[in-house]
């Protein structure tokens, strides 16, 4: 039987969990080698419950989509554990299986159980993306992929550690599987230095409070986070709503695939319905289950920004995925683009819930990471490889424009500095900009999208890209306008090309002097256009957001009465 915490010890060791796991997000932040994970925080840690593997506490500098997901990654390793009936304090699972874990193959995850006098107290864990993990494109995003093992090397769950002592063949197998060895071993150590924090802060927060008094606020957060959901649900309307978005194509065939939802609501419960959604694709926009479920976390976490980062948030909720969607595609179905797919689950999630309450949420984001990756070899023989993601413009909302140039809805991830890719890699940014006329018209504008223009220094390389919303722009919602679609283009010796697959390419070959230019989508508009003040009309023309010719036939003339 658990212990009754008061509601003031109940806050400060709720405050003092938060702690540990942003100081573990910290730790590998500053140490890693990777500019995705130091400078973008693509990482997350958190602390999960023993048996259940539930997620009880997660930084808040980490990306949202690992919230749900690492609690699957979690109960994998308690699976494997269990079935091997080998658990010590001291081990530490590594893996990547993104059947098992989520997410994709160059998400590193690293589980270690936390003993409390003998027993099995709790797990932390730490998940990283690393800058290569082997497999047929550099930095792993292969557009081209028809299963997981041309994405790829795939580690299931091994110990790295066995009670406390590191397992060097494990590593050497790791390092032997990365073009990068060097930004792997630093990122690996950095993960470890992570998980030794966090057993130190677990340790002093018991000594000061107990094991018993800092379980039952464990149990408590969970019931918090699920009376809160519930009475957030019974603020809103009972019913029935559906919305239907498409991904331009998987990669292989040019066909759009279509992603479905029904929000249906009743009384203090949520159901999350994909029934409708395109199957499971040759090409790697699929995704795994537990990424799916991940997805709804985040999007309800998005309407709902009030609730904690607590499993307990979706006992309300339930999420029905059909078999043998992209949406819960099995093993080895290729999952490398599976942030595209989340981030249309979102879109349509927020599309759907738009309809049965507008205030809650936002038109859509720009809706694709562009993930980018330019390789090839220095002069000295030394092997690079730039991968990065890039921005765009978020939906407009019933409160203010959408913001220009955020990173996408999945994460609170930065975007890479351009210093920072010039001072590490052989190219140079001859444009880092807004993109004007970008964004969704309404009575609150979308965002705008960006363009950058990446000249290669190096005499040549190979570029990949993995992109969407080049066929189907950000909607609106509330009688918003939609965005403009994502555009990308390569330089070659007759001029400027485009992907005949409009967002996804593999294997451009680059000189030197060549470049490559993304014009990433704005976010779409919130209400109708005939709505905007004026006077904003005027604003965007004046700071070049809108051209003069795109307000007038977009908004009308009067904003050129409020000129002086």
């Amino acid at each position: 039987m658990s212990k009754t915490i008061d509601p003031i010890t109940l806050a400060v060791l709720a405050g003092r969990m938060e702690q540990i796991a942003d100081e573990m997000d910290a730790t590998l932040f500053r140490a890693a080698f990777n500019p995705i994970i130091a400078e973008a925080h693509d990482a997350s840690h958190g602390i999960y419950h023993a048996a259940s593997g539930d997620t009880l506490v997660q930084g808040k500098s980490g990306l949202p989509i690992f919230v749900g997901v690492m609690s699957f990654a979690v109960k994998a390793v308690i699976d494997k554990a269990a079935e091997a009936v080998d658990l010590k304090d001291g081990d530490i699972y590594i893996f990547n299986d993104a059947h098992m874990g989520g997410t994709h193959l160059s998400d590193m995850r690293l589980v270690r159980p936390y003993f409390r006098d003998g027993e099995l107290f709790c797990y932390l864990a730490s998940v990283g993306h690393w800058h290569d993990v082997g497999g047929a494109v550099p930095g792993n995003y292969n557009p081209s992929a028809t299963e997981a093992f041309q994405e790829a090397f795939i580690l299931p769950p091994v110990k790295l550690s066995r009670a406390g002592e590191i397992q060097q063949d494990i590593i050497d197998i790791l390092m032997r599987n990365t073009r990068l060895p060097q930004s792997a071993m630093g990122d690996l150590n950095g993960q470890l230095g992570a998980l030794d924090l966090g057993v130190k802060r677990l340790d002093e927060l018991l000594d000061e409070y107990g094991s018993e008094t800092v379980s039952s606020a464990l149990e408590a957060l969970g019931d918090r986070a699920e009376a809160l959901m519930r009475s957030e649900l019974e603020g809103l309307p009972n019913g029935r709503w559906e919305a239907t978005d498409f991904l331009d194509n998987d990669g292989i065939t040019d066909v759009a695939l279509p992603i479905k939802v029904a929000v249906e609501i009743s009384d203090d419960t949520m159901t999350l319905d994909f029934e409708g959604t395109a199957l499971r694709t040759a090409g790697p926009v699929n995704i795994a289950l537990p990424t799916a479920v991940a997805t709804a976390y985040v999007a309800i976490k998005h309407i709902f920004p009030d609730l904690p980062a607590n499993a307990g948030v979706m006992r309300p909720i339930k999420v029905k995925v059909p078999e043998g969607s992209l949406l819960s595609a099995e093993f080895p179905a290729p999952v490398g683009g599976y942030t595209e797919t989340i981030l249309r689950m979102i879109d349509v999630i927020f599309s759907a819930t738009a309809k049965a309450a507008p205030d809650r949420v936002v038109a859509n984001a720009y809706g694709t990471i562009n993930a980018l990756s330019i390789a090839g070899k220095k002069k000295n023989g030394q092997r690079w490889v730039m991968f990065s993601f890039y921005g765009g413009g978020h939906g407009g909302s019933a409160e203010s424009d959408g913001l220009n140039h955020g990173n996408a809805p999945i994460s609170t991830a930065t975007i890479p500095p351009m210093e920072i890719l010039e001072a590490a890699y052989p190219v140079m940014f001859r444009q880092w900009a807004l993109r004007p006329d970008s964004a969704g018209a309404g009575a609150q504008r979308g965002g705008l999208g960006a363009v950058y223009e990446i000249e290669l220094l190096e005499e040549q390389a190979e570029a990949f890209l993995f992109g969407e919303r080049g066929r189907f722009p950000p909607e609106g919602v509330a009688g918003g306008k939609s965005a403009a679609m994502n555009v990308f283009a390569f330089e070659q010796e007759d001029g400027w090309k485009h992907p005949p697959l409009a967002s996804k390419m593999l294997g451009i070959k680059l000189k030197k002097g060549q470049a490559v230019r993304l014009e990433t989508p704005g976010g779409g508009g919130y209400g109708q256009p005939s709505e905007r003040d004026p006077a904003a009309v005027a604003h965007d023309v004046s700071e070049g957001y809108l051209t003069e010719d795109a307000a007038t036939a977009t908004y009308g003339p009067a904003w050129k009465d409020t000129q002086t």
